[in-house]
């Protein structure tokens, strides 16, 4: 066989028949490889597009927060809000009270033997419940800030040969001292009163150059927290340090700081607030009525009232500007 016939399809020297492979190639392409052939950008006619393979429309990407407008602002939805009132307040205060309370009916008369573990047991109780609020380190300071502040009072009391107890701390009232007698005259009940806010601003002072040192904001404020704790106590009311200060310039000097008691009770009305006034109101009226009988205990030279005046004065307006030297501005 030559090297034609090796490639002639089988029935080639038949010329009236066709040969099989021939009539394979020459039927036309079906319907379905046409389509697929044409997806592929074969020539081979103008198939259908199949709608399957055609691109679809993607929906619009939803945004958060919802862009429409809404009664709760940008973010769509309403935040939670933590619940904070006068009923909270007061379930926080009661724990540690109730608590100091037990303690006091429990161990009271083996513990007033001993002033230090009454004081540290107090200041205990006190840390604890700053602390719910606030945080152990904070609280730690605050009331290492009221324990310098009554130790003024304490050192006073002695050197004048007032028998007087070690402080006793009382969560959110802060501190008092027992005296078993008043001192001489209201020369030196001023000098006590006012004894406390100057030993009370020197360590606050101290807080705010540590606070300095170590770029520490926690420190300055303390510090702020010290220099208002301080100013705060020269309101000339009784049972605060102004009022017994107040005693050695003028009578009159109750009624202002009363009524200035009184218009932070409107202001921002607080329990602390108004317990103050009640008993500042009570004790205004005592000394008032026994103004005269008490005529020898309220006499002051002239001098010492001015030492008093000056003393007071000039401690509120550097503890103010202190207060403004270390306000903290808060971030959260």
């Amino acid at each position: 066989m030559d090297r034609k016939g090796f490639l002639t399809p089988m029935g080639r020297h038949d010329p009236g028949a066709e040969p099989d492979v021939f009539r394979r190639s020459a039927h036309p392409p079906s319907q379905e490889h046409g389509e697929k052939e044409g997806a592929r950008g074969g020539t081979m006619g103008s198939p259908t597009p199949d709608p399957r393979l055609e691109p679809a429309e993607a929906p619009e990407a939803r945004t958060l927060p919802n862009p429409e407008p809404s009664e709760h602002g940008a973010r769509g939805y309403e935040p939670v809000h933590p619940r904070w009132g006068l009923g909270d307040l007061l379930r926080k205060l009661a724990a540690p009270v109730i608590a100091f309370g037990f303690l006091l009916v429990k161990f009271g008369g083996f513990l007033l033997k001993f002033k230090v573990v009454t004081t540290g047991a107090s200041m205990i109780v006190s840390i604890g419940a700053y602390a719910w609020l606030w945080g152990w380190p904070f609280a730690v300071g605050f009331v290492v800030l009221i324990f310098v502040h009554e130790l003024g009072h304490v050192i006073e009391l002695r050197r004048q040969g007032v028998p007087a107890s070690a402080p006793l701390f009382i969560p959110f009232l802060g501190a008092v001292i027992g005296m078993k007698e008043l001192p001489d005259d209201a020369w030196k009940e001023a000098r006590v009163a006012l004894a406390g806010p100057i030993l009370g601003s020197i360590g606050a002072a101290a807080f705010w150059i540590a606070g300095e040192a170590a770029d520490s904001d926690l420190l300055i404020a303390l510090a702020f927290v010290g220099f208002f704790l301080n100013l705060f106590n020269l309101i000339p009311i009784v049972p605060l340090d102004g009022g017994r200060a107040a005693a050695a310039l003028h009578p009159a000097i109750w009624f202002v700081g009363l009524l200035l008691m009184v218009g932070l009770v409107v202001v921002n009305p607080n329990p602390i607030l108004f317990l103050i006034v009640i008993l500042g109101g009570f004790d205004l009226w005592r000394r008032w009525r026994e103004r005269g009988a008490a005529a020898e205990y309220y006499r002051v030279a002239t001098w010492q009232r001015a030492v008093v005046g000056v003393v007071y004065l000039g401690l509120a307006g550097v503890l103010a500007v202190a207060m403004s030297a270390t306000y903290v501005e808060r971030d959260f």
